[in-house]
């Protein structure tokens, strides 16, 4: 089996995740990783499908039987031939700060808050005001290292991402070590400060769609609560025709047969937003995003999105 992943440190590292989970179910299956450079790569810009289309169009051709994708990063949009054959279990999907010693409480007026998200700052701007959030790119070493060689007094990073590379181990750390030694200060914002990006902390395990052995040798990796999650997030995101460049915030939390799905639709500069949720059975997960969607369009949730395009 040939395992497509990007070449980023984080990449590689979700992706030997699913290598050892398959290797865990098929202990003389052959793997082998394919590291692919994808446009998003080269550009370290955040556009729709740029993480991920090479990926696609190496399976399509036979290059590669599995790709492993960061599910925000994938369109909404079906791609004829492909399926999405597992969600693994989701990571944390909460966003962390990452600072010099301060929480983002007590960070000084004027502070400098680098993020490469829209999602993100629009949504910190809303809790302080008197900060500066400025763009920030790069891949989680490198924004670490941008941080504590001082082009920033704080960053904002996915809490997953810092697992999956070993900076973050428990949830309750408040203390992450660079690889030079330096100890940073963590502080995880719980959802109801900031909502994170639909699939944020999954991942997704996509294939031929004719290719129904490797399809159902996948779905042994697959974790029903956060696909259905997910569904649930993805369905909203679709239905307000969003995506990288339109940063909606959804997250749905699976409990038994029931799922909750909060999402939230803000202005550039946060100062207007619309905030709703909804309730009911994980196993209509698609109709509840669709239907929260339409709830957010008929409170005005449009006439926020034209200000992001």
């Amino acid at each position: 089996m040939r395992v497509g992943t990007r070449g980023s440190a984080l990449a590689q590292a979700q992706t030997a995740s699913v290598v050892q989970a398959l290797r865990e179910q098929y202990p003389d299956l052959h793997i082998e990783t394919v590291v692919i450079r994808t446009s998003g790569d080269r550009q370290q810009r955040e556009v729709v499908g740029a993480f991920v289309r090479e990926l696609q169009e190496a399976l399509r051709q036979g290059q590669i039987d599995v790709a492993v994708h960061s599910l925000k990063d994938l369109p909404t949009q079906h791609v004829e031939g492909l399926t999405l054959a597992a969600i693994p279990p989701r990571a944390d999907a909460r966003d962390v700060l990452i600072s010099r010693g301060v929480t983002f409480s007590e960070m000084p007026v004027g502070s400098r808050v680098g993020t490469g998200s829209l999602r993100r700052s629009a949504q910190l701007r809303r809790l302080r005001r008197d900060l500066q959030y400025l763009p920030l790119v790069g891949n989680v070493d490198t924004r670490i290292r941008k941080l504590r060689e001082g082009a920033y007094d704080a960053i904002v990073l996915a809490a997953a991402g810092l697992q999956r590379l070993g900076f973050l181990e428990m949830p309750e750390d408040t203390t992450l070590t660079t690889p030079e030694g330096v100890d940073m200060s963590l502080y995880l914002f719980d959802t109801e400060q900031i909502l994170p990006a639909p699939g944020q902390g999954a991942l997704a395990l996509e294939c031929r769609t004719d290719d129904t052995t490797t399809v159902e040798m996948l779905q042994k990796l697959d974790h029903l609560p956060s696909r259905q999650a997910v569904t649930a997030e993805r369905a909203l995101l679709h239905a307000l025709g969003g995506g990288c460049r339109v940063p909606i915030a959804a997250y749905a939390e699976v409990q038994g047969d029931y799922l909750t799905l909060n999402a939230l639709v803000t202005d550039p500069e946060g100062y207007e937003s619309i905030r709703d949720a909804i309730e009911g059975r994980a196993s209509e997960a698609e109709t509840l995003g669709a239907t929260l969607a339409r709830q957010l369009l008929a409170r005005g949730a449009s006439r926020l999105l034209e200000g992001w395009r």
